[in-house]
Parts: C-alpha cells; structure tokens; sequence
C-alpha cells in the first residue's frame, strides 16, 4: 500500500454476521469485561479515597483485586476499545464501498453513525453513568473520519505525538497524592437528591474525555491495522501479533504494576513529582497494554479458526456484536445495586465482592447476547444506532424557476 493510498480503498467485503471477522467481535465480546470493572469501581462509594481515585479498605482480597485493577485494566480497556472503534470504522466504510456506496455517502454515514454517539452518550450519562465513553468515542470517531484520507505514515506520525502530551495531562489528573474523604471527580454518586444528581452527570460528562485523552493515538492505531486487515486475517499475520501481544502486554504490566501496588496498599502514597510520573507511565504504558490485548484476541481468533469454534468463542463475538447494548445493559444494573437512591450497595461492597459483580453482569450480557444470536436479533442500540446512520439524506426542493 501506498503512502497515500486512501483508507477506504481498503474493502472488508463482510457484511453478514456469518461472514463477519471473528477478531474484532471476540476482542469487543472481551473487552465489556474489562470495562465493567474499570466502571463498577467507580460506583464505591462511603470510604475514604486513596490513589488515583480508588476506595481505601482493609483485607487481603481487596488489596489483591485492587492491584490487579490498576495494574491490568485501568487505562488499558478504554485504548482497546478505542483500537477496536478505530477499526470498526475502516470496516463499516469497507463494507459499504462493496455495496457500491458513493465515498461522499459513506462520509455522511460515518459523520451520522458519531454524531449519534455524542447523542446517545449524554443520554446514557445523565440518566445512568457520567463515566460515558459513547459520546468521547464519537468525538474521535468525527476526528478519525476527517483524516481518512491520510495515509499510515501519517496516522501512526499523529498519534505518537498525541500520545506524549495525552499522557502527560492524564498524569495531572491522577497524581492526587493523598488519601481524603471526598471525591476528586464523579460527585454525583455521594449525591441521593436526583435532581442535583442529574446536573452533576452532565458537568462529570463533559470533564471525562481529559482521562482519556490517549485513547486517540489507539483509535488511529486501530484505522492502520483496518487498512492492513491485520485482525480480519490474524493467520498471516501471526508473527507481529505475537510480538505486539507479549510487548505490549509487558509494557502495561511494568508501566502499572507500580501505581497497583500503591493502591493494593503494598507501597505508600507518593506525592509530588513521584506521584505524577508513576500517573504518566501507566497512561502511557495504557496504549500500549491496549494494543497488546487487542492483538493477543487476534491470536486466539487465528487459533479458533483453524477447527471447529466452541460455544463460548461464539458466544463471545456475539457479544462483541452486541457491544453497545451490553455496554448499557451494564450501567443499568450498576446503578440499579449500587447507587444511592435505589440498592446502594456501592456503599458496602469491597473491592473483590465488586468486581466478582461486575464479571457477573458481563457473563449475563454474554448468555443474553447468545440467545439473542441464535433468534437472529439484533441488540436494541445497535438497531437504534444503524436507523439513525443509514437514515436517508434530506433533498432540498429545487425552486422551479427557469435559469436558475
């Protein structure tokens, strides 16, 4: 491929989801799992608040979970996702230039399917959950959407001068160095009145994007591979799959561990400086565990394909092509246990009990997504989603008038 070869001539020629690439939608199906626990921990609550935000708590098998958390999913399952959206929309353009859609058609497609996004992440945030990454995702999707027509060398040159200065406000934002009783951010969830409650998703909404920062040098990544057909065809490409899934899982490892085992309880509470480095390298070392997952789901979509595919694998790219839906069938639950006004167990559970929680509701999403696959349905937002991005363009009534 060439330097300036347009991403979208680059076809996916998939559009059943018999025929669908297994990869992504198994990487999507595992991801919620991850992202349930990343969101379930933000909804403790009644405790004071340690490093980077996390409830501070007494027993092994919380300081145990708590490590892992910090170290193995907290800033790595958002830049997969964002790998993962990034790719997704290089597909869905492919998939359409094979149905012979105009290029300036599946622009505005892709310029509704975000924007859409944007609308149903206020949504989902002031009614449920102000941690929202719908409406960032379609933020980024507008972006990427604007730099299609850039080549590789281009993409991957803008996304690792993003990554630096990404990372480094992400370290900013998580450096508090001492343990408090109040919040740094998402008040909203110490609040049981709904109408303040309400007002302060909205303000919490629209500050999350500044923790996530770094997940647009992932969804560029994401539009690279796409181009490459990398996880469409994990087979061929095994041998840089292996070597992005080791480094970049050891990276993540090695940039987290450290901010994990302070807020395991196993190191004390840096601050200044030390706080904020160890905040920037796990941001930074974020991308790259993002990366390392996305393609170690490429090197087991490789291995399935080679026999017969099991239930779970099947069940689980169901899922993936479910995401959006499982995604806020989990918010729901959340805040139906936990948050104040109604089962408020945020206030009692520990660590461990929460994410044993969250594992449960993500294996529920995957069961329903399943049955639902076996009936041939669709997920609700995803049908919600697909109306609104394929709704037809406005024509403007010409006037009539002769010579003009």
């Amino acid at each position: 491929m060439t330097e300036t070869q347009p991403v979208t001539q680059h076809i996916d020629r998939s559009s059943t989801p018999t025929e669908r690439a297994l990869a992504p939608d198994l990487g999507r199906g595992l991801m919620l799992a991850l992202i349930a626990i990343a969101n379930v921990m933000i909804y403790l609550i009644d405790r004071p608040y340690g490093y980077r935000q996390h409830i501070v708590e007494d027993g092994a098998a919380n300081h145990v979970v708590s490590t892992l958390v910090v170290t193995l999913v907290d800033g790595r399952a958002f830049p997969l996702f964002a790998f993962l959206f990034g790719y997704g929309i290089v597909q869905l353009a492919g998939r359409q230039r094979a149905k012979g859609t105009a290029d300036a058609e599946v622009r505005r497609i892709l310029r509704r399917r975000h924007l859409a996004l944007i609308v149903i992440g206020a949504v989902h945030a002031v009614l449920l959950f102000p941690g929202d990454i719908l409406g960032w995702y379609g933020v980024v999707g507008l972006l990427v959407v604007a730099l299609l027509g850039r080549g590789d060398r281009a993409l991957l040159t803008l996304g690792a001068l993003w990554l630096l200065p990404a990372s480094i406000v992400v370290g900013l934002i998580y450096s508090r160095p001492a343990p408090g009783d109040d919040r740094g951010h998402f008040w909203s969830f110490e609040v049981a009145d709904p109408t303040l409650t309400l007002g302060l998703r909205a303000l919490e909404w629209v500050m999350s994007p500044f923790g996530l920062l770094p997940v647009v040098t992932a969804a560029l990544v994401g539009v690279v591979a796409a181009r490459h057909r990398i996880l469409e065809e994990p087979r061929a490409h095994r041998r840089l799959l292996r070597r992005v899934a080791t480094g970049g899982i050891a990276l993540a490892v090695a940039g987290g561990l450290p901010s994990g085992l302070v807020v395991g309880s196993y190191l004390s509470t840096p601050d200044g400086t030390v706080a904020w480095l160890l905040a920037f390298v796990h941001s930074l070392t974020g991308v790259a565990g993002g990366l390392g997952l996305a393609a170690g789901f490429g090197l087991v979509a490789a291995r399935s394909s080679q026999g017969r595919r099991r239930a779970l694998i099947d069940a689980l790219a169901a899922t993936g092509r479910r995401s959006m839906s499982a995604y806020l069938f989990q918010s729901v639950v959340f805040v139906a246990l936990l948050t104040l006004p109604l089962g408020g167990l945020g206030a009692e559970l520990g660590t461990a009990t929460a994410a044993g929680l969250a594992l449960a509701v993500w294996a529920v999403s995957v069961l329903v997504a399943a049955l639902m696959d076996r009936r041939s349905v669709r997920g609700p937002a995803e049908v919600v989603l697909r109306r609104w991005s394929y709704r037809p363009a406005r024509v403007e009534p010409r006037s009539g008038r002769k010579g003009h």
